[in-house]
């Protein structure tokens, strides 16, 4: 029992810190070079200067682009608590310019306690959005616009871009554009006239280096010496997180991870599978929960499929891999049948099926995306006329089939010959 409740403290703990995006970029944004410093001051510049600034956060979807930035507008909201405004639009929201405007007007109404009409028109709400930005930086008040998925309002006739960007030529608006983007291009989908009043600042947010990787993994993991913990336990925890890092067939685990996940985020999920399989009569993470947790973030759809089929399935699908090894590359439900009987009468196999049992055996893996259609053409054919192919490639129908649990013998043997 004693050790069972040190076991579930650490658990609660690390998975505590792994939803804490402040704990997990605090050693990321340590360093002077780091995107969060970059960004902060940029953005406190602007505020403490009275300028006006454009900046864009480019990446893939997982990057970290967002979490810095809500980290960097947290601490200027403490740092400037009178003299910070946020606006925050989302491109898959408001890409529309009436909605964009509409809902700019109801969050700079919230913030400064103003009454808001729902029924204000596109003009009114553009008119009240030039004022408040005139007014705030008469106070001497930024205001910072948030606008993630940038580059959904790059799309149309970019009015919402325009009139922001166009209101900053002002020497007496005091306002800041952050867009947000997974496009590496969001800048060259700009208008001429849109272009031309960015400022053409870009952050670009790389995957993590293996260093930064592993100062990220020993500090997410490992338990703080001067903590309730009982003394023995921390320094077993950690000796054992250490000796899990440094084995060279953990490194060989993250290195098979990062080849199809490169960003923080895929690698915050990663850890965070492996830190919930701990076993908590011994308390200690293992080798092994790190392998399962790449198991279970390496689930291949297809392989799933073939191992959910029937025994008759299973049979259509060997089926049709035999035509497309007999370079029959045309073949519809009719020669799939033949085959089927073929294999019937030479093995004298118990699972024999009816035609029309088949055709829903077949039509339940054209539902599953195990097998389509080979073309459009010939729509107005009956199904079991039309040419099909398989989705599925003849290593991952022989991997699917080996781990199935009710596969006939005989499949594997032909599969294999």
């Amino acid at each position: 029992m004693g050790k069972e409740i040190p076991a579930e403290k650490s658990l609660n703990l690390i998975r505590g810190r792994l939803c804490d995006p402040s704990f997990i970029f605090g050693p990321l944004s340590a360093s002077s070079d780091s995107n969060y410093s970059k960004l902060k001051f940029i953005v406190s510049t602007s505020i403490t200067e009275g300028c006006n600034n454009s900046i864009l956060l480019l990446g893939p979807r997982g990057s970290g682009k967002a979490a810095v930035l809500d980290l960097v507008v947290g601490d200027l909201l403490e740092q400037f608590p009178d003299s910070v405004s946020v606006i925050r639009l989302n491109g898959l929201l408001h890409s529309d310019d009436n909605c964009a405007f509409k809902e700019i007007a109801r969050q700079l109404c919230m913030e400064h306690h103003l009454l808001f009409s729902k029924m204000a028109s596109f003009d009114e709400n553009s008119h009240f959005i030039i004022a408040m930005l005139r007014e705030c930086g008469l106070a001497h008040k930024t205001i910072i616009f948030v606008l993630d998925e940038f580059d959904m309002f790059a799309q149309g006739k970019q009015r919402l871009l325009y009139s922001l960007l166009d209101a900053m030529q002002s020497v007496t608006s005091q306002a800041v554009v952050i867009g947000i983007s997974s496009r590496l291009d969001a800048d060259q989908l700009l208008e001429k006239r849109v272009r031309s009043r960015f400022s053409h600042r870009k952050i670009l947010f790389l995957p993590p280096s293996r260093d930064e990787l592993d100062g990220l993994l020993e500090h997410l993991l490992s338990l703080p010496a001067d903590s309730s913990f009982p003394s023995g336990y921390v320094s077993r925890f950690n000796d054992k997180i250490k000796n899990i890092t440094s084995d060279r067939r953990f490194k060989d685990i993250l290195k098979t991870f990062f080849n199809a996940h490169s960003t923080v985020n895929s690698f915050l999920k990663f850890i965070f599978c492996a830190v919930s399989l701990m076993n908590l009569e011994s308390g200690l993470l293992s080798l092994e929960n790190f392998k399962a947790a790449l198991s279970r973030m390496q689930r291949q759809p297809k392989l799933e499929a073939v191992r959910d089929c029937s025994v008759l399935e299973l049979y259509l699908l060997v089926c049709m891999r035999r035509l497309e090894v007999k370079e029959q590359n045309s073949y519809n439900f009719i020669s799939v049948m033949k085959e089927y009987k073929a294999i019937h009468d030479s093995f004298q196999t118990s699972d024999y099926y009816a035609q029309n049992v088949c055709i829903r055996g077949f039509e339940h893996l054209r539902e599953r995306q195990v097998i389509c259609y080979a073309e459009n053409r010939g729509q107005s054919q009956t199904g079991e006329y039309r040419p099909m192919k398989l989705l599925i490639s003849a290593s991952e129908l022989h991997q699917g089939m080996r781990s199935h649990a009710c596969c006939p013998a005989i499949l594997l043997k032909l599969l294999d010959h």
